[in-house]
């Protein structure tokens, strides 16, 4: 098993890194910098995502045929690695990474050539539409209707916690079409243009004081059959095919650079030779060691036409309680600085003084932001139920 890059890979990584030095502005980089979560404001993300999208590397995991740069899986990890390192905003993940593999699996023709062009360039923004009141982990307990009538579904029913739905103009939504037999067989996938009269979309404010998720009310809403992704009441295995999207991705690569960050705001704040502070700060630095060499061994094996398997949840779980663990560190480091709520100076561009240290304007957000890390994704309960089965035979 090979964890170390060829000196092709090393090639490619001195290329990246060269096109980030060129075209990741500084205000990219302030928005990256000020990002409180996985999401990046709408504005900041379209402008990378045009860049990006510019040299044909919007698309990291696309297959070349629909406007993908037709990376290995190593290819694909140095970029993303790279970014994080140089502190680039993340794309919208729900359009490039998440509904477009599933069109491509399971969309017509017609819809392959209607959206997947869109979502490459930008055009089109995507929200998802899972979870609703009643029904989060447990998803197949959802109840939103879709009625057929004639050509259309009407759509009753609501979903929740649904990101960045007051910017989208599509949605992907899981919709009940049957209550016979088990629940996931009368699940059906839609595709849903937000601008449909009868959505409307009410903000939810997080604990971090952020407008970043919603509940999105359907009233009557028509959407056409034609908007279907896969058959009726086959929805789950579309889904399914698509949380294997959802749960990818590197956590390495993130953890490394918010121990950088760390590392700067300890000296910064005159704690980097505390004893105490040190040894948690070296903690947190095997955590994301650990998790980077599992990242390898998972690489190696797809090179050598592998599967994940359990790894997948193995990382889930690590990953997103290493990085709550390193929003505690940055927290306790920044001890009384780390309270005061200012989002307006958390703005990218913004031009109001903070209160204390500016390297400690995110943290509490962070901190706040990504207690759901650990549920969202698959929560780390589920998880931890799949590494019992697979791994200890349980």
């Amino acid at each position: 098993m090979d964890l170390e890059l060829s000196a092709a890979d090393l090639a490619f990584r001195d290329e990246v890194r060269a096109f980030l030095d060129a075209r990741l502005t500084p205000a990219l980089r302030e928005a990256g910098r000020r990002m409180t979560s996985v999401f990046c404001d709408k504005a900041h993300s379209l402008a990378w995502q045009r860049i990006l999208h510019e040299k044909g590397w919007a698309a990291p995991t696309w297959p070349v045929e629909h406007g993908g740069p037709g990376w290995s899986d190593i290819q694909r990890h140095v970029f993303f690695a790279e970014c994080a390192r140089a502190g680039a905003p993340n794309l919208a993940p729900m359009g490039l990474r998440m509904v477009a593999p599933a069109i491509m699996a399971f969309g017509t023709s017609e819809q392959k050539a209607r959206y997947l062009p869109r979502i490459l360039s930008g055009q089109d923004y995507w929200c998802q539409g899972y979870s609703e009141p009643g029904a989060g982990s447990d998803l197949a307990s959802l109840q939103m209707r879709a009625v057929a009538d004639g050509d259309d579904y009407v759509l009753n029913g609501s979903k929740i916690w649904t990101t960045h739905a007051h910017w989208a103009t599509h949605m992907f939504c899981l919709v009940r079409t049957s209550t016979e037999g088990k629940p996931q067989a009368g699940v059906t996938f839609l595709l849903i243009e937000m601008d449909r009269p009868g959505i409307r979309v009410d903000p939810i404010v997080t604990l971090a004081g952020e407008h970043e998720v919603n509940q999105v009310f359907f009233d009557d809403v028509r959407t056409p059959k034609t908007d279907r992704l896969g058959g009726e009441n086959q929805g789950w295995t579309v889904a399914k095919h698509l949380l294997e999207f959802e749960r990818g991705g590197g956590y390495a690569a993130g953890l490394h650079a918010g121990l950088e960050r760390l590392r700067d705001m300890a000296r910064a704040e005159a704690v980097i030779d505390d004893p105490h502070h040190r040894r948690r700060l070296a903690e947190a630095e095997i955590g994301a060691l650990a998790i980077d060499i599992t990242e390898r061994r998972v690489l190696s094996a797809l090179a050598t036409g592998g599967k994940p398997g359990p790894a997948s949840s193995i990382l889930k779980t690590q990953g997103s309680e290493q990085l709550q663990r390193l929003d505690e560190l940055a927290v306790d480091t920044l001890a009384a600085y780390a309270a005061p709520h200012q989002p307006k100076a958390r703005e990218a561009g913004s031009n109001e003084l903070p209160v204390g240290p500016t390297h400690g304007l995110t943290a509490m957000a962070r901190y706040l932001n990504n207690r759901a890390a650990s549920i969202y994704g698959g929560s780390n309960e589920i998880q931890r139920d799949i590494i019992a089965k697979l791994v200890l035979g349980l």
